[in-house]
C-alpha cells in the first residue's frame, strides 16, 4: 500500500549493544499506568496545500523540508516559512474545528512543539501518541523519529538518540487526504477530523520495561487468572512481579529467551458487571519500575442464542455513539466528553455501548469501564475496502492488532468487530476471515462480530444471508425499515437468521431535526423519527435469538454527505439527542423499550 510503513514485530537490540533506530516501535501498553510527561498545549502550524514542506518542485522529498524548523542565520538566507510566526492551535484537537478557515479543507497541515526534557542517564524516551489522522510523520530535533499510518490507534516511537538535555522540538506532518487504499477507503458517513487529535506524551522507560501483558479470567473456572508479560527486547532471566494486594496475589515469574512469561493464577475475584463494575488495583514490577493498572474480571460466551456474561444470560441494551465531542463537533479525547455521551447512554438505560466504526479514544474506553457499559470496539473496514490489495489488508490488520493491544485488560470490551456493511464476495470473505482469525490468535477471551447487512428480501421476508456466519461468535446486522423503506412496512415483516448464534441489531433508526415537529408521516419530524422507533422495536420483538441492539444513533454527528440545507446542514439526523443536547421524543421510546427488557 502507498505511505504504509509496517510495524516489525520482531523484538528490538538492547541499549549498548546496538543503539536504537528512531522508528515506530510496537506498541506499549497502559500509557496511564506510566510515567509519562504530556505535550498538550499550544503548538505552531502550517497549513501546506501542495506540501511544498515535504516535496521539491519535481515532487522529490526535498531535505531542505519544514521538519528542519530552519532560521535564517543571516540577512541574505531564503526561508519561505517561520513556524515561531505561524498561528497556534492548542493540541489534541482536529484543525476542521479550530480553525474556520479549516473546516472542509483534507490535506496537510505541519505542527511544531518547543519542549524542554532532561533525560536520565541510562533511560529510554518514547514518544506517545494517541492519535493522529491520517498519516503522520514525525521529526524530532530535525531528524526522522517515525511514520504512522492509520487515524484511530496510538503508536509510539524510541526517541532517545534524538533528543538532548535542554531545549528540543518536535514537528509532525499530518495528512488527512483520503485514498481508495485506505483503511477506511474513500468514502465513509462521518468528518474526517485531520490532526493530532489525541494525547500526545513523552514516556520515561528504562532500557528493558515490561512492553504489554493481560490479567485475564478464565471463561470457565472463576478462581483461575491467565498471566501473560512480554518484554521490549528478548531478554531471558528477568524477574517480574505480578501483585494484586485486594486478591492476596503475590506472583513472581523468569522470562524466557524471548522475553515473554505466563502463568497461570489461583483467585477468586468479585466478579465485573454493568451492575458491580468492580477494579481491581494491579501492580506489575520489573527491576523496581512499576506499572499500575486497575483491572476488572468477567466471562463472556455464547450459548446457542444467548450471550452470557459471568454466566448468566444477557439481554445487550445498546447505543451507537460516534467519537465525536457532545457539544457542537469536534473530535472527542477526553474524560469529559465520554462522561456528558456516557450519562446519556445511562438515562435511556443502556448497558452497553457501540463505538463505532473505529477504535475511540481511551478515555471513553475506560470511563465506560468505570461506570458500567460494556462495549463493541470496531476497526474502520467500513464499505467497500480495496479487498485485494496486499497493503490495505497489512494496515487493517495493524489496526486490529493495535485496537486488541491497546484494550485487552478492559473488562468491559466483549465484543471485536471487524467491519461494518460490506458488501459480499469471495475477496472480502478472505479478508474478514483472516481479520477474524487473526483477533482469535491475539485474544480468544472476548466474542467476534461484525455489522452485516440484510441482501436476501421478498416482499416482507427477510433473510440473513453471510458466509462470514462461520466466522462470527454474533451475528449482527443493520436494518432501516422505515427510513429507507417505509415504515407501515415494519409490523408486515418477518426475520429469518439461519444460524445457531446470538443476534445483535447493530443498526436502525432514522434522522429528525431537533425541536422540528409535525404529523408522523411527516419526514425529519420528532413525531416522524419517534414512530419509525415505535414500529421498530415491535418488529424487532419478532426477531428470534435477539440478544441486543445498537440503535442509530446517540447524537447527532458531522457528515460530509448531508448536505440538505435548513435540516441537516452537514450533520446526520439520526441521533436520538441533539448537537445542542436536547432530546428527541424517540430518546424515550428506546428508554420505555429498555425498561421492558
Amino acid at each position: 500500500m502507498k505511505h504504509l510503513i509496517l510495524k516489525t514485530s520482531a523484538f528490538l537490540l538492547l541499549a549498548g549493544s546496538l543503539a536504537l533506530r528512531a522508528e515506530e516501535i510496537p506498541l506499549v501498553g497502559n500509557i496511564p499506568g506510566r510515567n509519562t510527561t504530556t505535550l498538550a498545549g499550544e503548538w505552531s502550524y502550517i497549513v501546506d496545500v501542495q506540501e511544498e514542506g515535504y516535496y521539491d518542485y519535481r515532487m522529490n522529498p526535498t531535505p531542505w523540508g519544514f521538519f528542519q524548523n530552519a532560521k535564517p542565520q543571516t540577512p541574505k538566507d531564503l526561508i519561505e516559512y517561520d513556524f515561531d510566526k505561524s498561528d497556534r492551535m492548542v493540541l489534541p484537537s482536529d484543525w476542521n474545528t479550530r480553525d474556520q478557515r479549516l473546516f472542509f479543507y483534507e490535506g496537510t497541515v505541519w505542527f511544531k512543539k518547543d519542549f524542554t526534557w532532561h533525560p536520565a542517564e541510562g533511560r529510554r524516551t518514547l514518544l506517545y501518541f494517541g492519535a493522529v489522522n491520517y498519516e503522520a510523520h514525525v521529526w524530532v530535533n530535525g531528524k526522522q523519529a517515525g511514520h504512522h499510518v492509520g487515524g484511530f490507534t496510538p503508536f509510539n516511537m524510541d526517541i532517545t538518540d534524538l533528543v538532548v538535555d535542554g531545549n528540543n522540538f518536535v514537528v509532525v506532518k499530518v495528512d488527512n487526504k483520503r485514498h481508495a487504499e485506505d483503511v477506511p477507503t474513500q468514502i465513509f458517513d462521518w468528518w474526517n477530523y485531520g490532526g493530532i487529535t489525541r494525547d500526545i506524551l513523552l514516556v520515561d522507560v528504562a532500557p528493558v520495561y515490561v512492553e504489554n501483558y493481560s490479567l485475564l479470567l478464565d471463561r470457565k473456572d472463576y478462581g483461575l487468572l491467565h498471566w501473560k508479560v512480554r518484554l521490549n527486547a528478548p531478554v531471558a532471566g528477568k524477574r517480574v512481579r505480578l501483585s494484586v494486594p485486594e486478591l492476596k496475589v503475590d506472583k513472581t515469574v523468569v522470562t524466557g529467551a524471548d522475553g515473554t512469561a505466563s502463568l497461570d493464577v489461583k483467585a477468586r475475584p468479585e466478579l465485573w458487571s454493568p451492575d458491580n463494575p468492580r477494579l481491581y488495583e494491579v501492580c506489575i514490577d520489573l527491576d523496581g519500575e512499576t506499572v499500575k493498572d486497575a483491572i476488572g474480571f468477567r466471562s463472556i460466551e455464547t450459548r446457542g442464542k444467548q450471550i452470557l456474561l459471568n454466566g448468566k444470560p444477557i439481554f445487550l441494551k445498546g447505543i451507537s455513539i460516534h467519537d465525536e465531542k457532545a457539544f457542537g463537533g469536534g473530535r472527542a479525547n477526553s474524560a469529559e466528553d465520554a462522561a456528558v455521551r456516557l450519562g446519556w447512554a445511562r438515562e435511556m438505560g443502556c448497558n452497553f455501548v457501540r463505538l463505532a466504526h473505529y477504535p475511540h479514544n481511551e478515555y471513553m474506553v475506560r470511563e465506560a469501564e468505570r461506570e458500567g457499559f460494556l462495549v463493541w470496539s470496531e476497526i474502520p473496514v467500513y464499505w467497500t475496502i480495496a479487498w485485494t490489495d496486499p497493503g490495505t489488508y497489512a494496515n487493517a490488520q495493524a489496526q486490529l492488532r493495535d485496537m486488541i493491544e491497546r484494550d485487552v485488560n478492559r473488562a468491559n470490551v466483549i465484543i471485536w468487530s471487524i467491519a461494518n456493511e460490506t458488501p459480499h464476495s469471495p475477496e472480502r470473505d478472505s479478508f474478514l476471515g483472516r481479520l477474524a482469525t487473526y483477533a482469535r490468535s491475539l485474544d480468544n477471551s472476548r466474542l467476534i462480530s461484525m455489522a452485516m447487512e440484510v441482501t436476501s428480501a421478498s416482499n416482507y421476508h427477510n433473510r440473513l444471508q453471510d458466509n462470514m456466519h462461520e466466522f462470527v461468535d454474533v451475528v449482527s446486522f443493520n436494518q432501516y425499515i422505515g427510513w429507507y423503506r417505509d415504515v407501515d412496512d415494519a409490523p408486515k415483516m418477518t426475520w429469518e437468521i439461519p444460524y445457531e448464534k446470538p443476534v445483535i441489531v447493530s443498526e436502525f433508526g432514522g434522522g429528525a431535526r431537533a425541536g422540528l415537529h409535525g404529523d408522523k408521516g411527516e419526514r425529519w419530524t420528532e413525531e416522524f423519527q419517534e414512530n419509525l422507533y415505535i414500529q421498530n422495536t415491535a418488529m424487532l420483538d419478532r426477531i428470534d435469538g435477539l440478544s441486543g441492539t445498537t440503535p442509530w444513533i446517540l447524537k447527532d454527528f458531522r457528515s460530509p454527505r448531508r448536505v440538505l440545507p435548513g435540516v441537516q446542514d452537514y450533520y446526520n439526523r439520526k441521533g436520538l439527542v441533539s448537537d445542542d443536547g436536547r432530546k428527541k421524543k424517540a430518546f424515550y421510546v428506546m428508554k420505555a423499550w429498555y425498561e421492558g427488557k
